[in-house]
């Protein structure tokens, strides 16, 4: 009887899946439909004692471990980075930030809540004129720019996967005059580099990793003495899990997220062989979810042009698939992160130092 209602159940996905490529299902049914997932999720997650729910972590903890740094990095490239930056352009916020950003209040522009992030940033890795500034995973230059902006006298070496955001960011810098920024592209798996610095930034990179016992002892040789590491990382408030593609439900693990990692609130605090935690803050997870919907009303406003912009990427036959596909993509993490009032998933800020 189980395995015929799981079967039922994956039928009926499988129709659905169908009919948003298609994009003929309406938002407050997708929307609907994702928490339904959420809440599914949720039940899995949580265990029915504390020991269960303990020994699970640390399970996972483990698991990690025997990982490499990363992996399925190939196809982060092909879902995110390569597609073309004139899509971002038109869906993000100003300063092109890929991440969550912070809302002071929820009037708050998304290209003001973009330059309250970064500023919160700047705060809480301690950053001063004439640093060191190593930004690992620096997507489309978004921190590495204000950075260089803020901080005329720091020199910044940004550190991307793809090779259209090094283009992008080099281009950009160039325009605005600005020559304390320096772009490297290489796999993390392999990167290594013989200098150190004062501060160690990475924003939203540390989901597409999975052994961070090893990522975090490569950081911290790259770390001066007195150098500290910031951390920005989604992640659920207390259970931990992999993006994996086992079923029909995990359209998002399969289309958007290969090889990822949802982390916990508590996870990095695991991994201190070779750094010591000094602070660590959580963002509530309405912040990133209101980002969203800000991409989402970006998008819809600007279909007109978005549209060979996707021929071009996907093919003309795929066009509507792939509207289809990024805005569930937007209405998912919207729904992700203000599921039970942004206290289920949010943004966990780390602080560490070298050991």
């Amino acid at each position: 009887m189980d395995f015929l209602m799981s079967s039922s159940y994956d039928a009926v996905l499988r129709l659905g899946i169908q009919a948003l490529e298609a994009n003929v299902v309406p938002d407050f049914v997708l929307r609907r439909a994702t928490r339904a997932l959420l809440k599914r999720r949720l039940n899995s997650l949580y265990k029915s004692t504390g020991e269960e729910q303990l020994q699970a972590l640390m399970s996972f903890v483990q698991s990690l471990k025997e990982m490499p740094i990363a992996v399925n990095t190939q196809s982060a490239n092909s879902q995110h980075y390569e597609v073309p930056t004139e899509f971002y352009q038109l869906v993000l916020g100003k300063r092109l930030k890929y991440s969550s950003a912070y809302f002071p209040n929820t009037s708050s522009s998304l290209d003001e809540a973009e330059e309250a992030m970064m500023a919160l940033y700047s705060e809480r890795s301690q950053l001063q004129d004439g640093q060191e500034v190593l930004d690992l995973g620096c997507g489309w230059g978004s921190l590495s720019i204000y950075l260089a902006e803020h901080y005329p006298n720091s020199k910044i070496t940004s550190v991307s996967n793809s090779e259209t955001q090094r283009a992008f960011i080099t281009e950009e810098c160039g325009k605005r005059g600005l020559s304390n920024v320096t772009v490297i592209t290489c796999d993390i798996n392999t990167f290594n580099i013989d200098k150190t610095f004062d501060r160690i930034l990475s924003i939203e990179m540390f989901e597409h990793m999975k052994n961070y016992q090893k990522l975090l002892r490569n950081i911290s040789s790259w770390l001066k003495p007195d150098g500290l590491l910031f951390i920005h990382i989604f992640a659920h408030r207390s259970a931990p899990y992999h993006f994996e593609d086992e079923g029909e439900e995990d359209w998002m693990s399969r289309t958007f997220f290969t090889g990822g990692t949802m982390g916990s609130a508590s996870l990095l605090l695991y991994f201190q062989d070779d750094v010591s935690i000094l602070n660590q803050w959580y963002v509530n997870g309405k912040h990133y979810a209101q980002t969203s919907e800000e991409w989402l009303k970006k998008l819809d406003r600007e279909l007109k042009t978005i549209r060979p912009i996707f021929a071009k990427a996907y093919g003309e036959a795929d066009v509507n698939k792939w509207i289809a596909n990024w805005r569930t993509f937007f209405i998912a993490v919207a729904e992700l992160f203000g599921y039970n009032n942004g206290e289920e998933w949010g943004v966990s800020h780390y602080l560490f130092k070298k050991k």
